[in-house]
């Protein structure tokens, strides 16, 4: 039985993806570089950047200079009329909020303290407030009412991305086959994508990075440690039921059996995280006050000794698993994240020290070990590009192009 082709139509609409990304991206500004980057006849690119253009997606912004006598090429950028991608990166204890346009500027960003034990409806409509007084900041003058194109949030736990919901989260009680994505979605009137927030912090930071940087494993070391995979192609490794990644729950071999909040001891969330090395300095009796995260990071900045030797013991569990995941995966950088890094560059040494002694040397002979390039802001460079190329793709075309009334 032979297979019917593609309709005109789906043709249509993948060419108008490839054009509106490659121009969202900015690695192609004016016809002549589509036509090169896409591969596409000089009318076909023509053509789509015609309807693009009609349809107030993409916007002529000036001419680029050209050496010689040529004529000066036509500039091409995102029109801020084609609407805006709501973000939320959600941690344990806090949120980073945006909104940007559709060529990932951002036009409005705040942080807000939620704690996620406070239950998926609590949190949730903190967000959902937040993030309409954001849009409301982000319009400018001119540009009418933008529409909201997608929503994108990161969450801190397992997830099924699929059906846009978490999948009993250890830290989030209450939040178990919560329909995340469905509520947003109702919400704002727009497709919503539920991703792991550790996964989203992998991304940001992959796409901020030369592209020899990949495949990218990301480790994040907060109330919990996570880990987020991105390939050679640039696209998140999600496994066969999204659970890539949760190395949280790898139980260190010869390590404490310390409970863990997933029911199970030895963990080396349990042993190792940034919440791990509060509980135990408050344990001391000599560091009354240590309660909080914040506070570990206020003993690592100003040098405390039982601080700084709980964090490199941690360090060097927390290189051993690693050091075991870079055999497997080989990846070409390795970074790390969370609320630690930024303290100090303990946790960091630690690691690289275990990893370049224990691992291979082809497995570590071209490796960069540090700490991340965005920061905080990993995660919400990650949702934004998530957002953006859902608007962008094949199936979000015909909602991007369809006449407003």
């Amino acid at each position: 039985m032979s297979v019917p082709g593609p309709s005109g139509r789906a043709d249509a609409a993948v060419t108008l993806s490839t054009v509106a990304r490659l121009v969202a991206s900015g690695a192609a500004v004016s016809k002549a570089d589509l036509v090169a980057a896409a591969g596409l006849a000089r009318t076909t690119v023509s053509t789509a950047v015609d309807e693009l253009l009609a349809r107030g997606v993409l916007r002529p912004d000036g001419a680029r200079p050209t050496t010689g006598r040529g004529r000066p090429a036509d500039r091409l950028a995102m029109s801020a009329r084609g609407g805006h991608v709501l973000l939320a990166d959600v941690g344990a204890r806090g949120a980073h909020l945006a909104v940007v346009d559709l060529s990932q500027r951002v036009l409005a960003h705040e942080h807000i303290d939620i704690d996620v034990q406070d239950g998926p409806d609590a949190v949730l409509a903190a967000v959902e407030d937040a993030l309409t007084a954001l849009r409301g900041r982000a319009r400018h003058p001119g540009d009418g009412d933008p529409a909201v194109r997608a929503v994108v949030i990161g969450l801190p736990g397992p997830v099924d991305g699929n059906l846009g919901i978490p999948v009993r989260p250890p830290i989030m009680p209450g939040w178990h086959a919560y329909p995340v994505s469905a509520r947003l979605q109702r919400t704002f009137d727009c497709p919503a994508v539920l991703e792991n927030d550790v996964n989203l912090r992998a991304l940001g930071e992959a796409r901020a990075l030369p592209a020899d940087q990949v495949p990218l494993l990301f480790v994040k070391v907060g109330t919990g440690i996570g880990g987020g995979l991105v390939s050679r192609e640039g696209v998140l490794h999600h496994g066969a039921d999204g659970a890539a990644g949760d190395i949280g729950h790898v139980r260190v071999r010869g390590g404490p059996d310390t409970a863990c909040v997933c029911g199970n001891v030895g963990c080396i969330e349990a042993v190792a995280s940034a919440g791990a090395i509060a509980r135990r300095l408050a344990a001391e009796p000599h560091q009354l006050g240590v309660a909080t995260i914040a506070d570990v990071r206020a003993l690592i900045a100003r040098g405390d000794p039982d601080a700084l030797g709980v964090v490199r013991e941690a360090a060097g569990v927390i290189g051993e698993l690693v050091a075991t995941l870079v055999h497997f995966y080989n990846p070409a950088r390795v970074t790390l994240g969370g609320s630690l890094t930024a303290a100090s560059d303990e946790l960091l040494a630690g690691v690289r020290s275990v990893v370049y002694q224990r691992a291979l040397p082809l497995a570590t002979r071209n490796l960069v070990l540090t700490n991340s390039v965005l920061g905080e802001y990993a995660g919400l460079a990650g949702a934004a590009v998530l957002g953006i190329e859902r608007v962008l793709s094949p199936p979000g075309m015909d909602a991007l192009t369809a006449p407003r009334p």
